[in-house]
């Protein structure tokens, strides 16, 4: 099963831009999007049924034009969970989920910290939702939540560590947060095959900071330990251009 993830900060802007084109070209199994910014009666599914995807669901957020998840799928899952029941989330439309066989998939879009106000609804929404995996684990031992975290883990995920420690996004506590995810049973698929410094998965569109690869890896395909003999590979697709994010790639047999 080949499942990417990406944010793609705006589905029709996406589309513009080639997003179609370029998709048919990966053929994932499975794409998770987060983002979307846009309600499903905005969108002509017919796009994405054409390419291939016919089972498409759609989980946008109140406020139009804002956050947003979705999966696109060329098989029908066996079920999709719409959100998480937490009431102190799901109105920003951060999670869906979709089960195929013995895998669970989530595309998450986790809260930005842009301001104090935003970095409090951050770290509630982290604390709630660890709990939430833990006992979605204990039905869905076979969990994979793919999706942009705003967090960069490590000084080897971000361009300028030193420069930018206070800045949200790579502050202690965040950072803390993922390792605490990974001791719970998650392994970041991308450092369990590379540990090769300068792969980032967004770049400011400042500055030519993506010309000069000034990143932040802020996309992870977390997979529950369970899984990890049936890891196949997990890249960064960095040539994808049709958001300030890229996609990212995970494999599992």
């Amino acid at each position: 099963m080949k499942i990417v993830s990406y944010n793609v900060n705006g589905i029709r802007a996406a589309l513009k831009k080639g997003f179609i084109e370029w998709l048919q070209s990966v053929d994932p199994d499975v794409i998770c999007l987060q983002e979307i910014k846009a309600q499903e009666e905005q969108l002509d599914l017919s796009v994405f049924e054409d390419a291939g995807y016919a089972y498409n669901y759609w989980y946008s957020a109140q406020k139009k034009g804002y956050s947003g998840v979705a999966i696109l799928s060329k098989t029908k899952p066996d079920h999709i969970e719409f959100g998480t029941g937490i009431e102190t989330m799901d109105f920003e439309g951060r999670n869906i989920r979709a089960d195929f066989g013995d895998v669970s998939i989530m595309s998450m879009y986790l809260p930005s910290g842009s301001n104090m106000a935003r970095l409090d609804f951050k770290l509630n929404y982290m604390a709630e939702i660890q709990e939430y995996f833990n006992e979605l684990r204990k039905e869905k031992p076979n969990l994979i939540v793919l999706g942009d975290y705003n967090i960069c883990h490590e000084a080897i995920d971000i361009h300028n560590p030193v420069g930018l420690k206070n800045v949200s996004g790579f502050l202690p506590v965040e950072r803390e947060w993922i390792g605490a995810m990974q001791k719970s049973g998650f392994i970041d698929s991308f450092r369990h095959f590379n540990n090769e410094p300068d792969n980032y998965t967004w770049w400011s569109y400042r500055a030519n900071a993506r010309n000069n690869n000034k990143g932040w890896r802020l996309d992870y395909a977390m997979v529950a330990e369970p899984l990890k003999d049936r890891l196949k590979r997990s890249v960064i697709l960095s040539e994808a251009k049709h958001s300030d994010h890229c996609p990212i790639l995970v494999e599992v047999d």
